[in-house]
């Protein structure tokens, strides 16, 4: 099962692609997508979209994961991250891709134990769990994004023979953490 994470935002979008083979996770490749600032916002999200067609088929995943909305005290940001979240969207839905939606919460959880971890935490845990060392910062919570899809096999889809017992109670645990 090869797996497409997306951390979207309007600077920087994160992507990572994994892939599952007999219980283990293994990195296929990682990157941003950083329009240029001096484009105004409806032509960043154009090259978002454009950008992640063009990985999308060039690593051709079974599937997709993206970051849910964290609402934050600023409403302009929250909104140009919405509409960023959008355009990867629509780019997931046109490769055909079904797309599933994990909290930052629970990535921060599944990756290093820890709901509030810090970006330095993710980083040296996918450091890791992958031995690799991610392009950015972006690029890793994509990476976090992706491997934490294989916890969510009890809420939104099956991994089929790649789940076991222990991935299902691990999933239901962390749901239950997650819904407090």
């Amino acid at each position: 099962m090869r797996v497409i994470g997306v951390d979207p935002g309007l600077r920087h979008t994160g992507w990572g692609v994994v892939e599952f083979k007999h219980n283990k996770v293994f990195h296929i490749e990682d990157g941003s997508i950083s329009p240029s600032t001096k484009l105004d916002d409806g032509q960043r999200l154009l090259e978002i979209k454009n950008q992640l067609q063009k990985i999308i088929n060039q690593y051709n995943p079974n599937m997709s994961v993206i970051e849910k909305i964290f609402v934050g005290s600023g409403s302009i940001s929250s909104l140009k991250l919405g509409m960023a979240r959008g355009a990867s969207m629509i780019a997931l839905a046109e490769a055909g891709l079904s797309i599933n939606e994990l909290s930052p919460k629970f990535v921060k959880k599944t990756v290093t134990g820890y709901g509030n971890a810090s970006k330095e935490q993710i980083v040296s845990m996918i450091e890791k769990l992958l031995n690799i060392v991610p392009k950015n910062e972006d690029s890793s919570d994509a990476l976090a994004i992706a491997i934490s899809s294989q916890h969510t096999s009890y809420n939104n889809f099956s991994l089929s023979t790649e789940s076991n017992g222990l991935n299902e109670a691990i999933a239901k645990a962390l749901l239950k953490e997650e819904n407090k």
